[in-house]
Parts: C-alpha cells; sequence; structure tokens
C-alpha cells in the first residue's frame, strides 16, 4: 500500500540522470490517456513524499495523494495509459509484490548500464 501525501495532481517522479528511466518516461509520456506530470527526480520534486521515501532509489508515483514506489508505481503506470495497455494491470497484479520488487530491483540495479 502506498503513503498519504498532499499533492493535487498525479505526478510520476523518476530518474532523469539515468538513461533507461529517460527513456521509459518518454515512451509512457508519447502514449498518456490520461493527464500525468512526468517529472525528473530533484530535492524539490522528492517534497512530494514523505522522508522515508526520500532514500529509496526507486521511480515514484503521487495518484490520488497516495505515494507509490518501485514495482506497485510501475504497475500503476499502465492505468494512465491507452485501453490495451490497462488490460495488463490486473494481470500484473497477479504476480506478488515481494517478486514483483525483486525484478524491479534487478533492473534497477543496472538500469545505468542498459542501454
Amino acid at each position: 500500500m502506498g503513503l498519504y501525501v498532499s499533492q493535487q495532481s498525479d505526478v510520476l517522479l523518476f530518474d532523469g540522470v539515468c538513461k533507461t528511466c529517460s527513456s521509459a518516461a518518454v515512451f509512457l509520456e508519447n502514449r498518456l490517456k490520461k493527464p500525468l506530470d512526468v517529472i525528473s527526480q530533484n530535492e524539490e520534486s522528492l517534497m512530494l513524499v514523505e522522508e522515508r521515501l526520500q532514500s529509496l532509489d526507486s521511480v515514484f508515483l503521487v495518484r490520488n495523494g497516495i505515494s507509490y514506489a518501485k514495482s506497485g508505481a510501475v504497475i500503476r503506470c499502465l492505468l494512465y495509459m491507452g485501453w490495451h495497455w490497462r488490460v495488463l494491470f490486473p494481470l500484473a497484479w497477479l504476480i506478488p509484490s515481494p517478486i514483483r520488487d525483486i525484478m524491479y530491483d534487478l533492473v534497477a540495479k543496472r538500469r545505468h548500464t542498459l542501454k
């Protein structure tokens, strides 16, 4: 479950230095069907999430005032895309959260070397 934060619009925070993260953000922005602010992480943008989340090296999604990280954030991004992407949302939840987060962490550790 996410953490409640005070935010009016939905925001995706990603690592703007990482080429893999930036490419994924562009991919998402080009397919958005619902409003979502996609911005790179910096000190100011991280103020949107609670202090305990700031130490995580992760992508964050603030949706309806609730902050999500790691695979929970990535999967919820499907809800902003076209219907053919949204149908993947319930299927992704069939994979237990610990397994999804392990897969997320494996990609995150190697994201600076991926092209």
